[in-house]
């Protein structure tokens, strides 16, 4: 009797060029080698969440592990459903650069952009991530 092949899992973020980028350009300078950029979401702001990066020195064993466009996006399990569908992108304007995150889980956002609220994808939304 065969074995089924698993579904294979939706990727959870994916890059926009500009993103890829600067993700190189910034990992390209820091102060130590740096594993990956970790992404999450924290409880905070005034509209419930917030968006988090930081270099990661190692990869953990639980994280969910990214790679698009030649770039290592290390997700913590807890913001895997927060996230499931995203793209994250670089927007540079004329007074300001940042990364933007365009997810389909945002139900709403505060007016200084400084947080969201988000609702975790459901089971069944795993086609959101393609």
């Amino acid at each position: 009797m065969a074995t089924a092949n698993p579904r294979p899992r939706p990727q959870v973020m994916r890059l926009t060029e500009a993103a890829a980028t600067r993700i190189k350009a910034v990992m390209a300078n820091a102060d130590k080698p740096v594993a990956g950029l970790r992404v999450g979401v924290k409880n905070g702001g005034c509209a419930g969440m917030e968006y988090t990066m930081e270099y990661a020195d190692a990869v953990k064993p639980t994280d969910e592990v990214i790679e698009d466009k030649g770039v290592k996006i290390l997700i913590d399990p807890k913001a895997v459903l927060f996230l499931l569908g995203t793209e994250m992108d670089f927007k540079t304007e004329k007074l300001s650069s940042q990364f933007v995150f365009n997810n389909p889980n945002q139900t709403s956002a505060c007016g200084c952009g400084e947080s969201v609220q988000l609702t975790p994808a459901k089971a069944g939304d795993e086609a959101a991530a393609h």
